[in-house]
């Protein structure tokens, strides 16, 4: 609720004051983009409705409204708003902004308590939250870009019900800069296919449309209109959002890896060229395509190794760009060719075993005995050279007798060539359902 005590911001004050700060929603049902949380029928809708919020993480990439939509909240349940960054604060803050809160309780009041990048405080601190919330002194909000998951306390995240927040669709971007132009009385000075590059500039954040779309204002003399090309020398385009240690770091190897494991070349050449396009190591990604080819082709193609191997050395060798060819060269390969986890099955299935039967002895027939000592004990009687039996094969038991016969690989039971052939002839047809 605004203070009609507080002083006027004078006009021209206010008309500096960044645009996306200025266009930030009043009420949850001016929030664009997570109409699932803030919606008529939104789970934070439900709750205000109800009369009873608990405490909650906001999950989600930047520019989505996490810090906005705790105002809000703060707001409409008539709660007191108090926000720290765990980038900035410590114990210390922590304690007062408790202290503060339990006199408020004890006024009546109580307190929705909202974290920026909760996921940065270490885990005795984000233990010390725990009281205050079980006893009511605080309504938890805390807000991160990281899996919750993996950087939240599991003690924490009982007490808390994760919310998820949705990156920006074209359609709640475009709202974005029909709201800006009204605020700013202007319409954008971009033809239609620059307005459509801004938007996907943007890359989902409500934020960096707003920013990205006070550039071109500043940047556009009287009566000019910038075309795709035009908007890009002036923006020189935001890159994508993409953490090599963290979550997208992650999301997209895994998506990369599984259109690879699916044979879908059209769906892994495009999550290659996304972490490309961000920055990632491409020798990273040269190994992560090894890994690949013995995990998920193995033996139904060997040459997918040898391949993989020399895109990789080929890269080493090149550089960039022009190494970046061969390990997408590798890539397709990788997905157009028959795949088999047998070996990859078999060598987990025998690791387990190694494992669980310890240090059990050979049979002695496999043994070697190059003391008479050794003979005596058996070792090597009975042992069959192959080469020398019917088909080079002897037929022999070579587990430890304890242990008894063991299978851990099954091959694959079609011939290669006819695999191969049969994933062509299938990736042709899907694609004249596509209509490519």
């Amino acid at each position: 609720m605004s203070d009609l005590f507080a002083p006027q911001v004078p006009q021209e004050v206010e008309a500096r004051r960044p645009l996306a700060d200025r266009l930030r929603p009043k009420t949850l049902a001016d929030v664009t983009g997570q109409e699932h949380l803030t919606g008529e029928d939104g789970v934070l809708a439900r709750m205000i409705a109800s009369g009873s919020l608990g405490s909650m993480i906001f999950w989600g990439p930047p520019g989505t409204g996490k810090t906005t939509v705790a105002r809000l909240l703060s707001g409409e349940a008539g709660l007191a708003f108090e926000q720290i960054s765990a980038i900035f604060s410590g114990v210390a803050d922590l304690k007062k902004v408790f202290e503060a809160a339990r006199m408020r309780r004890m006024e009546g009041r109580q307190t929705l308590l909202f974290v920026d990048e909760i996921h940065r405080f270490n885990r005795a601190q984000q233990d010390s939250f725990l009281p205050v919330m079980e006893d009511g002194t605080v309504i938890l909000v805390g807000a991160t870009t990281e899996n919750p998951s993996f950087e939240l306390n599991a003690a924490l995240l009982s007490r808390a019900r994760v919310l998820t927040f949705k990156p920006h669709d074209e359609q709640s971007l475009g709202t974005l800069l029909k709201r800006a132009e009204e605020t700013e009385h202007r319409p954008l000075p971009l033809d239609e296919d620059a307005r459509a590059a801004l938007i996907r500039m943007a890359d989902g954040d409500g934020r960096a449309v707003l920013t990205l779309a006070e550039e071109v204002w500043r940047a556009a003399r009287k009566d000019e209109i910038f075309d795709t090309d035009g908007l890009t020398r002036i923006v020189q385009r935001r890159a994508p959002v993409y953490d090599k240690g963290q979550d997208g770091h992650y999301n997209l190897i895994s998506a990369l890896h599984k259109s690879v494991r699916g044979s879908d070349p059209d769906a892994a050449l495009y999550y290659l060229c996304r972490m490309f396009d961000a920055g990632e190591d491409p020798l990273y990604l040269g190994r992560r395509l090894v890994r690949m080819a013995v995990e998920d082709i193995g033996l139904a193609d060997p040459q997918a190794l040898v391949i993989c191997n020399a895109a990789k050395d080929a890269y080493d060798y090149l550089g960039s760009p022009e190494g970046e060819l061969a390990l997408a060269e590798a890539c397709v390969y990788l997905a157009t060719a028959p795949k088999s986890n047998g070996v990859y099955v078999a060598y987990k299935a025998a690791m387990r075993a190694a494992k669980e039967n310890g240090s059990l002895l050979p049979p002695k027939h496999i043994l070697n005995a190059p003391t008479k000592l050794m003979k005596g004990e058996g070792y090597g009687e009975g042992y069959r050279y192959d080469h020398d039996e019917p088909d080079a094969f002897s037929g022999q038991d070579y587990f430890p007798e304890k242990m008894g016969r063991r299978t851990f690989y099954d091959p694959p039971e079609r011939g290669f060539e006819r695999e191969i052939r049969k994933r062509l002839d299938w990736w042709s047809k899907l694609r004249r359902e596509r209509g490519g």
